[in-house]
């Protein structure tokens, strides 16, 4: 699977679409080509309703990244499915498609990048009490697209509002 070095600067869909060229071009490996395949057709698909609707470039990496995040709910859903029924071989595939899928959505910051994350937005924003909260999870919802979860985040800003309080 190591072949995730595509340039983070490209934007989501050209990254799968050179994903799948990649993979296409050398030794198949059935499952990752399925997935990218796949994955090609679910955005394809978005790309298609979203001229439709007169949007010329087709649909934004947001919208991508979304589609990314439902075949990832379906899979784990199938995947805990398939455990409960015993036919382990179907579980393992689908999280091996699973981790194809989310090789290409943003990672969550957590750890020492969300604390500077934080602390730079509740710093920006001259946050002070809990009351600014909501704010500055928002703010941080907006600078790191995919890559906040409510729950990890509200926990750091509340921490680093105490600090200034």
């Amino acid at each position: 699977m190591g072949r995730e070095d595509i340039s983070a600067c490209q934007g989501l869909k050209a990254r799968i679409a050179q994903a799948l060229k990649e993979e296409s071009a050398g030794p198949a490996d059935d499952i990752r080509l399925s997935t990218l395949r796949l994955i090609d057709v679910a955005v394809r698909d978005r790309d298609v309703c979203a001229r439709g609707r007169g949007e010329r470039e087709g649909c934004p990496d947001a919208d991508v990244q979304r589609v990314l995040q439902t075949m990832v709910a379906q899979r784990e859903a199938s995947a805990r499915e398939h455990e409960e029924e015993g036919r382990i071989a179907d579980a393992i595939r689908e999280r091996d498609e699973i981790a194809i899928i989310e090789a290409f959505l943003p990672q969550p910051l957590s750890g020492k990048a969300l604390e500077i994350a934080v602390n730079q937005v509740v710093e920006d924003l001259g946050a002070s009490k809990l009351k600014d909260l909501g704010r500055c999870v928002t703010a941080l919802k907006e600078r790191y697209p995919g890559q906040i979860e409510a729950a990890s985040a509200g926990k750091a800003v509340r921490t680093a509002l105490s600090r200034t309080a």
